[in-house]
């Protein structure tokens, strides 16, 4: 499959997929516009004193990542929060998240809120409940006692500093002495400093044990959280981005959904694939109306439009140059496709182009060829075949058929009504008067178009199509589905109609197939008229002379001035 099958689904529903991007657009901004500035305060606490230890062991370390991850959890408890939200005054605590940090001693608590103020509030507030519910945590009276203990830890460190300086002033006047009861003497003061000294050592170990120095399950804040100068979210142009792209995706698989579901007919190629058969034009979409001013190759005839009917004209002429294609059946598969309007232009385009044409209504269910043409449909085909009667050669009585054909004004064509829809049409169009119709009246028209009721609807196609010298079938663009169509052709296969191809009606704009083929007859409008628009009656304003009506040797004093 080529690229442009997989973009062609993106290009006729584009419509689509720029509403929903667009909706989606405009809904994500309307709702992110009301969503306010989120605001994300942190503190940062550290478990045990490893920091403050020169030589922290492995265990001390492991010990504390482990007790990390226990006030983590701590940190999640109602207990917790209760206490926050009483200290703060709050009826509910934002969001907030507690982590470990990875391989550290450390604890960051994050708070996530609209108010930079109250974000900050309550990770504080969180940190310091943490630190309340550690063991290293002081009442007021055990504060006092602290601090008592440690102004006498300072004054035994002063204490034992001394000592150690006298000790090493008697060490030095001992070196200096010489006198046995003078190094005696120094030798007591020096023992009895030391002994001294040994007790200001005990006392200041006791007293440090009764302290928290060198705990290790301990917890402090190392970084209080501090108020936010910007806020962290909404990212509101990524938000806007990320639904447009979400639009756009459901809206393209939306569009590929459809198409894959689509089994109707759009383009030359499908007529391919399911038939075989050619496509012998196609035809733009007219406004269907059943009024004269449908006949767009008579009242514009150098339209776009009318030059693709003349296209039509020619491939019909050069389909198959080892048949003749002179009596022509126009149907198509069902109802609404757009037959009628193509048999009558393809009928105007055929006189126009100088030969003897003849339309022909057959749709003797639902004829519409009269309203097209403003004609008496009272004097038809059914009239015909109930009044003309064969000779003992078989052929039709001469006398009167001219009655019943009515000529086209300004146009050179004739048409023959369906008359009044009789209650037996299949009968009627599969008898042998219709044979006999069809054969007198080929050898006086160049060419004759029957307009046919549906292959599908009835079987009044199918029997005239082994009456006539070729069939050929109408499709609207779109609509006509694969399947009707695959049937439509087996049905007129079956009884080895003569099948020329394959007219697509009704293009849209917005398809290949229109493109294709009317591209190159924008230029239609500014070149000068051919020799067949000059002589057409639909510009010159002059009927032709060389109508069937005025060369049948039968007719009377009935044509007027203006058929002439």
């Amino acid at each position: 499959m080529e690229l442009k099958a997989y973009i062609a689904p993106l290009r006729k529903w584009w419509w689509l997929i720029l509403a929903t991007t667009l909706m989606a657009s405009v809904s994500s901004y309307l709702a992110t516009r009301q969503q306010p500035p989120i605001y994300r305060a942190s503190a940062t606490l550290l478990i045990g004193s490893t920091l403050e230890n020169p030589n922290p062991s492995g265990s001390d370390i492991i010990l504390s990542q482990q007790l990390a991850q226990t006030y983590v959890d701590l940190a999640k408890l109602a207990q917790i929060r209760e206490a926050t939200m009483k200290n703060l005054g709050l009826t509910q605590l934002p969001e907030y998240v507690v982590s470990s940090q990875l391989n550290t001693q450390l604890i960051k608590i994050e708070v996530t809120d609209t108010s930079p103020e109250r974000a900050t509030a309550v990770a504080n507030e969180l940190a310091n409940q943490l630190v309340l519910r550690s063991p290293t945590s002081a009442q007021a009276e055990e504060r006092a006692r602290l601090a008592f203990i440690n102004q006498e830890l300072d004054d035994l460190e002063v204490k034992i500093e001394e000592t150690k300086n006298e000790i090493t002033a008697k060490q030095q006047e001992l070196a200096a002495s010489f006198s046995a009861r003078a190094i005696s003497d120094l030798q007591g003061q020096i023992t009895a400093l030391e002994t001294k000294l040994n007790t200001l050592q005990t006392n200041y170990a006791t007293l440090v044990s009764s302290t928290q120095q060198g705990a290790r399950n301990t917890i402090s804040v190392i970084q209080e959280a501090t108020l936010p100068e910007r806020p962290v979210g909404p990212n509101k142009p990524l938000t806007i981005l990320v639904i447009s792209l979400i639009g756009f995706i459901l809206a393209a698989g939306a569009a590929y959904l459809l198409e894959y579901l689509d089994d109707t007919i759009k383009s030359p190629d499908d007529i391919e694939k399911l038939s075989g058969l050619p496509t012998l034009s196609g035809i733009a979409r007219l406004k269907l109306t059943n009024s004269p001013d449908c006949l767009i190759t008579l009242n514009k005839p150098r339209s776009p439009v009318a030059e693709a009917f003349r296209g039509l004209r020619t491939a019909i002429q050069f389909s198959n140059v080892d048949k003749s294609n002179r009596i022509i059946v126009v149907t198509s598969a069902n109802q609404a496709e757009g037959k009628s309007l193509v048999a009558a232009n393809l009928a105007i385009v055929m006189a126009q182009a100088g030969h003897s044409t003849l339309l022909l209504d057959a749709d003797l269910r639902r004829p519409v060829q009269h309203r097209l043409f403003d004609l008496d449909r009272n004097r038809g085909l059914t009239n015909l075949l109930l009044t003309l009667e064969q000779d003992s050669a078989g052929q039709l009585e001469r006398r009167g058929l001219e009655d019943y054909i009515q000529p086209v004004a300004k146009s050179g064509l004739y048409v023959l009504t369906s008359g009044p829809v009789p209650p037996n049409p299949s009968e009627l169009l599969g008898s042998a008067k219709m044979k006999a119709v069809l054969a007198t009246l080929s050898t006086r028209f160049t060419y004759i178009i029957l307009d046919t009721p549906p292959v599908l609807a009835v079987t009044d196609a199918v029997v005239l199509s082994t009456e006539v010298d070729s069939a050929m079938l109408i499709i609207d663009y779109g609509k006509t589905r694969s399947a009707h169509f695959k049937r439509a052709v087996g049905r007129l296969r079956e009884v080895n109609a003569n099948l020329i191809g394959v007219t697509l009606n009704r293009l849209s704009q917005r398809s290949e197939a229109y493109y294709h083929y009317y591209y190159y007859q924008d230029s239609y409008y500014h070149r000068e008229p051919d020799l067949e628009e000059m002589n057409s009656p639909s510009t010159n304003g002059h009927s032709r002379s060389n109508g069937f009506l005025t060369k049948l040797p039968w007719r009377k004093q009935k044509v007027s001035a203006e058929d002439k």
